[in-house]
C-alpha cells in the first residue's frame, strides 16, 4: 500500500520531480521501498518453506505412531487388523482437512495485515444523504453563530465565528493565509459538523436538511478547480441529473467565455481532457468550472480564490464571468486580492480563527488597522 501510494503521488506530479532534478532522489526511494517489499516476500517464502515440510512431516509422524501403535494392539490381541485399518482410514480422513485449515489461518493472517487499511475506512461512518428536511434555500438568510472548529482534538481551527449573509448579497473574508476561511467553506459544504455553535438557513439548522439537497442548492468554484478525466461533457455534467443537449451546454460555455476555446478543440463539447485535465490550461479548467457551475444553477454560491492563479487576461474573462454567475444569487467569496471585492455587501475579516473586523470596504479601511495595511500594500502595487 506504501508503495503504490508513492508510486501513484510520484508519477503525478512528475513535472515536479522532473523541474527539481530529484530522479536521483525518487529512484533511491524507490528501491528502497521494493528492497523491503523483498525482503518481506523473503520472509514469507523462508516460512512456507519451512512449515509447509513441518506439516508434513507432522502428518507422518500422526501416520506412523498410529499405525505402530495399532500393530502393536493387534499383536496382542486387544485390537482386530479391521479395527486399526479403520484408524487408518479416519486419520487419511482428517489428514486433509487439517492441512487445509492450517493454510486457511497462515492466509486469514496475511490478509487482516493487507486489509487492516480498508477495515479502518470501512469503519468510518458513511454520510446520510436521504435524512432530513428538503427546503428552500432561495430568499433565506445563511448564517454562521459562534462556532468553533477543530480536527479531533488538535489545535482549535476556528473560535466563535459569526457571520451572515442574507439573500442575493456578496459577502466576502479576506486575511491571511492559514486563518480559517477555506475551512469555514468547508464547514458550509458540510464536509465536516462544527464542534460548537450552528449554522442556520433561514430559521432552519442546516444539520435538519438533507445533505444531497443542500449541496445540490450550492455551487462551488475554488482556485484549483478539479477536472475529472474525460470529455469536456463529461465534466460539464459531472453529478447532475437529468439530461442536457448540446445546446444548453453550450449556452453555459457562452456565459462562462468559454464556448471559443471549446469550438476551437479537435472534438468539441467530446474533447478529452486528460488525467487530472492536463490537456486544459489553468485559465480553461477555471472556466470550465464556472461553465458548470452556472449548469447547476446554484442558489447559494461560493467563491474560494477563484482568479488567485490566473494570467491577467484568463483573471478578467474568468472575473467577467463570475460577475454575470453571481447576478441573483447570494454569493460568498475568499479573496487574496482586495480589489476583486471592494464592491461586496460586507466584508469580514478572519484571523488566527476568528473574526477580527466586519464591515463594508471603506468602514473596514476606517477601523481596521491590518485591512488598512492590505488595501496600502496591494493598492499600492496595483
Amino acid at each position: 500500500a506504501d508503495f503504490n501510494g508513492e508510486s501513484g503521488e510520484t508519477l503525478s506530479e512528475i513535472r515536479l520531480v522532473k523541474s527539481s532534478n530529484a530522479e536521483a532522489f525518487e529512484t533511491t526511494k524507490g528501491h528502497t521501498t521494493i528492497k523491503k517489499l523483498y525482503q518481506i516476500g523473503l520472509r514469507e517464502a523462508v516460512y512456507d518453506s519451512i512449515a509447509g515440510p513441518l506439516m508434513t512431516a507432522v502428518m507422518m509422524g500422526l501416520f506412523v505412531g498410529v499405525l505402530g501403535y495399532g500393530a502393536h494392539r493387534v499383536a496382542q490381541g486387544s485390537m482386530t487388523m479391521g479395527t486399526m485399518f479403520s484408524f487408518l482410514m479416519y486419520l487419511f480422513q482428517l489428514l486433509g482437512p487439517a492441512a487445509t485449515l492450517g493454510q486457511f489461518f497462515s492466509d486469514l493472517a496475511k490478509a487482516s495485515g493487507s486489509t487492516e487499511r480498508v477495515q479502518t475506512l470501512l469503519a468510518e461512518p458513511e454520510e446520510d444523504f436521504s435524512q432530513g428536511a428538503v427546503i428552500d434555500v432561495e430568499g433565506q438568510t445563511l448564517a454562521m453563530k459562534h462556532v468553533d472548529f477543530a480536527h479531533d482534538d488538535s489545535k482549535q481551527i476556528l473560535t466563535d465565528v459569526s457571520f451572515e449573509a442574507k439573500p442575493n448579497t456578496v459577502v466576502a473574508f479576506a486575511g491571511p493565509s492559514g486563518g480559517g476561511k477555506s475551512t469555514l467553506f468547508g464547514l458550509l459544504e458540510r464536509y465536516y459538523e462544527p464542534t460548537a455553535g450552528q449554522i442556520s438557513i433561514g430559521m432552519t439548522n442546516v444539520q435538519d436538511v438533507q445533505l444531497a439537497d443542500w449541496r445540490a442548492q450550492i455551487g462551488f468554484v475554488s482556485q484549483d478547480s478539479a477536472i475529472m478525466a474525460g470529455t469536456i461533457r463529461h465534466n460539464l455534467t459531472y453529478g447532475l441529473a437529468g439530461d442536457y443537449t448540446d445546446d444548453d451546454l453550450w449556452r453555459v460555455l457562452g456565459l462562462a467565455f468559454a464556448e471559443k476555446f471549446v469550438r476551437d478543440m479537435p472534438a468539441g463539447l467530446d474533447t478529452e481532457v486528460g488525467e487530472r485535465g492536463v490537456k486544459v490550461s489553468g485559465g480553461q479548467r477555471q472556466r470550465l468550472a464556472i461553465a458548470r457551475a452556472f449548469l447547476r444553477d446554484p442558489k447559494i454560491l461560493m467563491l474560494d480564490e477563484a482568479t488567485a492563479s490566473l494570467d491577467s487576461e484568463s483573471e478578467a474573462m474568468v472575473q467577467k464571468a463570475l460577475e454575470s454567475l453571481m447576478k441573483g444569487r447570494t454569493t460568498l467569496v475568499i479573496a487574496h486580492r482586495l480589489s476583486t471585492i471592494v464592491d461586496a455587501d460586507n466584508i469580514y475579516f478572519i484571523e488566527q480563527g476568528h473574526v477580527s473586523g466586519s464591515g463594508t470596504h471603506q468602514e473596514l479601511v476606517a477601523t481596521h488597522k491590518l485591512y488598512q495595511e492590505y488595501v496600502a500594500t496591494q493598492f499600492k502595487q496595483d
